[in-house]
């Protein structure tokens, strides 16, 4: 039947990614992500995640541990510095963006527009052919609307020629419901 949101994410990626590739967790939050990418990719694979907060890089180390997970760089720096931790010809695999804020901690430290998409066309110059960069998109708090719209104003501007973009989400939920941007490079 009709699955959620995020698992709706996972099997886009799991359908796209193989493993011993690198993928990206832009945002890593409380790690579940995380773990699904380093389970996908298998011992051979690498999944590098990313978060500007101090909490989100403890909890997501901690569950990594609870899972005997050992395929994962945490990096506590911006997604849009992922440029700094890729070779220049390097590819990934595909990638993961939870947009919003760490859930159950500081709402005033959000994802913003401006680094998301940044942090989105490194993924994109970095992506392989068919590969896949799923962002779900929390919109429902302070900066969420900002970042929804720059963001989907971005994506209906990519080349058609090389790439191309669903929306996917529940148009019935109250409250701002998460929706998912998949992108595929052809």
């Amino acid at each position: 039947m009709l699955k959620g949101i995020l698992n709706v994410a996972h099997d886009l990626l799991e359908a796209s990614i193989q493993k011993g590739e690198t993928v990206i967790d832009a945002t890593c939050g409380n790690g579940n992500d995380t773990l699904f990418l380093s389970q996908i990719t298998g011992k051979s694979g690498h999944v590098l995640a990313f978060d500007i907060q101090d909490q989100a890089i403890k909890k997501t180390k901690q569950l990594l541990n609870e899972n005997d997970r050992s395929n994962v760089t945490l990096i506590h720096d911006s997604h849009a510095n992922i440029s700094n931790y890729l070779a220049a010809d390097e590819q990934v695999g595909g990638a993961i963006f939870n947009l919003g804020y760490l859930p159950r901690s500081d709402k005033s430290i959000i994802t913003k527009g401006e680094s998301t998409i940044t942090a989105l066309n490194t993924g994109l110059h970095h992506l392989k052919k068919d590969g896949l960069i799923v962002i779900v998109v929390y919109h429902g708090h302070d900066g969420g609307k900002q970042e929804k719209d720059s963001l989907l104003k971005h994506v209906a501007h990519l080349n058609q020629k090389a790439y191309t973009v669903l929306q996917h989400g529940f148009i019935n939920q109250q409250n701002d419901p998460p929706f998912i941007l998949a992108i595929q490079k052809k």
